[in-house]
């Protein structure tokens, strides 16, 4: 990683999430950047990118605000065959990241095609307040009911499921701290439901 501002932040938790060796080189690092490396989850080089810097890089992404020094890391990143993404600039990129909302097991992608990172950007944000944390416990909430019903033999199809999952209800009793009643609720309708398909 060349840049180390809020960017560039974003882009090396994304990294450490997925258990990437990661080398941050910047002059200055934001906050984050600087608890990372002050806790050790990554190498950072506190000085102006250097040609060389980039040997044995898999990955290399340019997130400065300066063109000039993101094309010359993007030149010598392939130099070193490495993958190479310039931040807000896809054609200088071999692939280009999109805006993730993450709530626990659910991931959702935004992507432009890199025709406008902002838009990106803003609909990550709109989908983030859309989506309250709940949603994470919600996941799990699904996934302790679909075992339960295989554990007792009772499986339910799709469309059930579908008319059963009524996401507003449910998250509600979970912002409640009713996770035991909402799994019940959910369990009583998927079996009711079925029982009156067949």
């Amino acid at each position: 990683m060349v840049g180390g501002g809020s960017v560039a932040e974003r882009k090396v938790g994304m990294l450490l999430e997925h258990q990437a060796s990661v080398t941050v080189i910047s002059p200055t690092l934001s906050q984050g950047l600087q608890h990372h490396a002050e806790q050790g989850a990554i190498q950072a080089i506190t000085r102006n990118y250097q040609t060389g810097d980039l040997k044995g890089a898999f990955l290399v992404i340019a997130a400065t605000d300066d063109p000039s020094l993101n094309a010359a890391v993007a030149g010598q990143g392939r130099k070193q065959r490495a993958l190479v993404n310039v931040v807000d600039d896809p054609r200088h990129s071999d692939f280009i990241v999109p805006a993730m909302v993450r709530r626990g097991d659910i991931t959702i992608a935004i992507s432009t095609a890199g025709k406008s990172p902002a838009l990106a950007r803003k609909l990550r944000s709109l989908l983030e307040a859309a989506l309250p944390a709940e949603y994470a416990s919600l996941v799990t909430l699904v996934s302790e009911v679909r075992q339960e019903l295989a554990q007792r033999q009772s499986p339910v199809n799709s469309d059930v499921w579908q008319r059963c999952l009524d996401i507003d209800i449910l998250v509600d009793m979970i912002k409640k701290g009713q996770l035991e009643k909402a799994r019940q609720k959910l369990v009583d309708d998927l079996l009711a439901a079925d029982s009156r398909i067949r």
